[in-house]
């Protein structure tokens, strides 16, 4: 008799979800790439980073709609397997895996970079190493394990930010810490303007911006081994207003008001360089800590992502059978394994390029990302076209404005593809995007004429 197969398990409650999506949202992008997105806008980024915010809202309601309609654990894989045809569900899919897959590397790396700071004498490319297995060690244990080690992590960074806008707000009005100084706000205007580099400078920024909102997408994710996605998806997703508003928008504030935004360096996260430009090096430790715990927490999430995306793809025939085997605690452990030796890229590119490989990697990682939130808003368009205007007035969890809102969405988000193209130093990775795209095209017809060869077997025999 045949044994029933292991199968994912639903044990992420909503306080695992919401922070998750906080874990997720609150990483790399915003503790150290924000420095080159500071360095092209100047004092304007935080109006980049509000209008990215919205565009990620609209992204997020559009994902939020489709998984409380249907929670899948390959989430908008799925969808667009659904609602746009086969090739675009694997499309969809390996490009998520790919995007994810850049950005843990971009994780990783980074979390050298913080290590760093405390340890110059050690190569980055030990503690890459390092993280690597920790982290794969983490994720094949039960998803309970790893949604409640995702609260702590994220608990305490969001909790240390908090204290680090009030802290500011402290030297900013009262000089705390600044020998009773206060710093005013006058910086935010006083180093060549709010638009130091004119309205084009924040346009330029939004692709780094866009870079810091990648993986909030992980929400729909969770919809398979959520509890209750009914009422856990949409808390999660209401939640990324005021997270755009306080963890961006706020951090950012603070810093370039306490400290010119135009010595803000890329030695490190933006965050501890400040405070330690300041004199205050018992905060500027803490918030290494605090960045290193950031980057822990994303990685964490990204094995996780990839882990979900794979095992749903092997379901649908997209991607190896292998890679739908679970163990007997609900974790898709092959997927998490590759992931692990996926990473190990990281180890090597920090070994022979520890200088640039952040810019290059984040970008690479936008398109990858972009592409998605096309495919996911795309989705959605195909979603509410196939129903009723009875069905859509029922629906549980709406887009506000429909396909027009996706619309709008989709043409501010190709806008941000031909940026990255607009750079000399980032068109690389436009061209690597496409290759990319055109490889996924030649292996799904690959696939497709594999499959009929064998049915045409089958049939035979």
């Amino acid at each position: 008799m045949e044994q029933p197969a292991n199968k994912l398990k639903r044990g992420l409650s909503t306080r695992h979800i919401r922070f998750m999506a906080l874990g997720s949202a609150i990483g790399t992008g915003l503790f150290y790439g924000s420095a080159d997105a500071i360095k092209m806008a100047g004092p304007s980024v935080l109006l980049a980073y509000l209008i990215g915010g919205v565009i990620a809202f609209i992204i997020m309601r559009a994902l939020g709609e489709m998984s409380v309609n249907n929670p899948q654990a390959s989430s908008f894989s799925r969808y667009a397997q659904d609602y746009l045809g086969p090739l675009s569900g694997y499309i969809t899919g390996w490009t998520y895996c790919f995007e994810i897959l850049i950005v843990a590397i971009a994780d990783v790396t980074a979390f050298g970079i913080y290590m760093g700071v405390w340890f110059p004498e050690v190569p980055h490319w030990i503690w890459v190493l390092s993280v690597v297995l920790i982290i794969g060690g983490i994720n094949l244990m039960s998803v309970k394990v790893f949604g409640e080690l995702e609260f702590w992590f994220s608990f305490f960074k969001v909790l240390t930010i908090i204290i680090m806008i009030v802290a500011g707000i402290g030297i900013i009005v009262w000089g705390i810490g600044n020998g009773g100084q206060p710093t005013g706000i006058h910086n935010l205007w006083s180093n060549g303007g709010f638009f130091s580099h004119g309205i084009m400078g924040m346009i330029l920024s939004l692709q780094l911006v866009m870079f810091a909102y990648g993986g909030i997408e992980i929400i729909g994710i969770t919809a398979g081994e959520a509890n209750d996605p009914k009422t856990s998806i949409p808390k999660a997703i209401n939640s990324v207003p005021w997270r755009i508003l306080v963890f961006y928008v706020g951090t950012l504030f603070v810093i370039m008001s306490i400290y010119p935004w135009n010595q803000v360096g890329t030695q490190g996260s933006p965050f501890v360089l400040t405070f330690q430009h300041m004199g205050i090096t018992i905060a500027a430790g803490i918030l290494n800590f605090v960045v290193i715990t950031a980057s822990l927490s994303a990685i964490n999430s990204d094995v996780f992502g990839v882990g979900r995306m794979l095992h749903g793809m092997a379901e649908q025939g997209h991607a190896p059978k292998i890679f739908a085997k679970v163990s007997k605690r609900g974790i898709p452990w092959v997927t998490v394994v590759v992931m692990m030796l996926a990473m190990l890229v990281a180890v090597y590119l920090n070994y022979i390029m520890p200088e640039n490989v952040f810019l290059v990697i984040a970008s690479l990682a936008t398109f990858a990302t972009v592409w998605v939130w096309i495919m996911i808003l795309f989705s959605q368009i195909a979603f509410r076209r196939s129903l009723s205007k009875e069905q859509v007035a029922a629906l549980a969890f709406p887009l506000r404005g429909g396909i027009a809102t996706s619309l709008a969405a989709i043409i501010f988000l190709v806008f941000i593809i031909g940026l990255i193209g607009y750079f000399p130093d980032t068109r690389i990775s436009l061209y690597a995007g496409l290759v990319w795209v055109v490889l996924l095209l030649v292996g799904y017809a690959w696939k497709v004429k594999f499959q009929r060869r064998v049915a045409a077997q089958t049939r035979t025999e």
